[in-house]
């Protein structure tokens, strides 16, 4: 942990705000399960404190990606009293199956080789082991594609020794109301549904569930949702902000017109101005598009950032700002109520999800909420 008076930042995680979403999300699909992605670290948010918040709030089901994930989760989840399954969403590593029995985990079979081999590994033990099926309806990424999904809806036997705990697909363009690919994906998962062996199903993201019921089905997986991010493009965002994100100024300068500003002297002051360097820079996550369009704020007047986004530093102009609120040691807030994840990721040219999976490791983690 970098201690609060060593670090060029501060960031600040709502613990409160991320349940709060995670019950609304739930509320909204009633009737279904409410799941929590917690994969990449709660999406940069650190998944100990955020799936112990959730698994206290009554949250009992949890996607990861990759196995090592799941396997430090069920650590987590075991403290907090929680045996919640955990789902792997990139599948069986065949090599450790092993693994995946040893912590209580549930592989996302993607493929009819994986298929084979959990059924393998179900006759080697003797017994009925849990997991997922995933078909591709649309995204071409993971998940049995159709000639396998009909392959194994024509020789069901090959899941013998499997318990289908759910039949799941993933969205390629929820975000996207009016995309006809969303109606496409739900007729092609309800067709496979009819053809494959009865299990329940999950169909919706984080987006997915704004489409309506008919994509709830009987687990929801949100994931961006909780950590504050928009579910839907242009639409107004329902969630409730989680982060906050503070730079610490290390000094001040008077600049004239004329002057230029950092790396490439990419900026030219049109008048006298006061400016502000602050310790944090693309070697924390601030990302280097964010040069000469990221915002920042002091109090509730804009500030913007001007120059180059280095490694260490960037550089605002604060000149409207007072001065008694921009003296060093004093912070600007670059992720705040006035400017969320969405809005700087629109500035960097990029998506929230980056935005949060890239804040580094040199800000001062802070914890806010019950069970901080």
């Amino acid at each position: 942990m970098v201690k609060a008076e060593h670090a060029g930042g501060l960031l600040t995680i709502d613990l409160d705000a991320v349940a709060a979403n995670w019950r609304m999300l739930r509320d909204r699909v009633a009737g279904a399960d409410c799941a929590a992605v917690c994969k990449a670290d709660a999406y940069g948010l650190g998944a100990g404190p955020v799936a112990t918040r959730l698994a206290r709030e009554g949250c009992r089901h949890f996607f990861v990606a990759h196995l090592d994930e799941a396997i430090a989760l069920r650590s987590v989840l075991a403290a907090a009293g929680s045996d919640a399954p955990i789902y792997v969403l990139n599948g069986l590593v065949a090599p450790a199956a092993a693994d995946y029995l040893a912590h209580r985990l549930v592989p996302v079979l993607n493929s009819l080789g994986e298929v084979e081999d959990w059924s393998a590994m179900a006759r080697r033990r003797g017994a009925l082991l849990p997991a997922v099926l995933n078909v591709d309806t649309g995204m071409a990424r993971l998940g049995l594609p159709p000639d396998e999904a009909e392959t194994l809806a024509g020789a069901p036997e090959r899941l013998d020794g499997i318990a289908l705990a759910y039949v799941m697909s993933h969205l390629a363009c929820g975000y996207d109301r009016a995309n006809p690919l969303n109606a496409e994906q739900l007729a092609a998962f309800v067709r496979w549904r009819a053809l494959l062996p009865a299990a329940e199903a999950s169909f919706a993201n984080s987006a997915g569930i704004f489409l309506g019921p008919d994509y709830h089905a009987d687990l929801v997986r949100p994931g961006a949702s909780l950590y504050g991010l928009a579910p839907l493009a242009d639409e107004s965002n329902p969630m409730a902000q989680v982060v906050r994100l503070q730079g610490k100024i290390l000094q001040i300068r008077f600049v004239d017109r004329g002057m230029t500003v950092g790396y490439g002297a990419t900026h030219r002051f049109t008048r006298p101005s006061r400016l502000a360097t602050v310790a944090v820079g693309y070697g924390d996550g601030y990302l280097r598009s964010l040069g000469n369009a990221g915002t920042g704020f002091v109090g509730a007047v804009r500030v913007p950032l001007v120059g180059r986004v280095s490694m260490d530093l960037v550089t605002f102009d604060v000149t409207d700002a007072p001065e008694s609120a921009t003296r060093p040691g004093a912070m600007i807030d670059l992720l705040c109520d006035r400017h969320g994840v969405d809005a700087l990721a629109t500035e960097a040219g990029t998506i929230g999800y980056e935005i949060l999976t890239a804040l580094g490791r040199r800000y001062h983690r802070r914890y806010i909420g019950a069970g901080a």
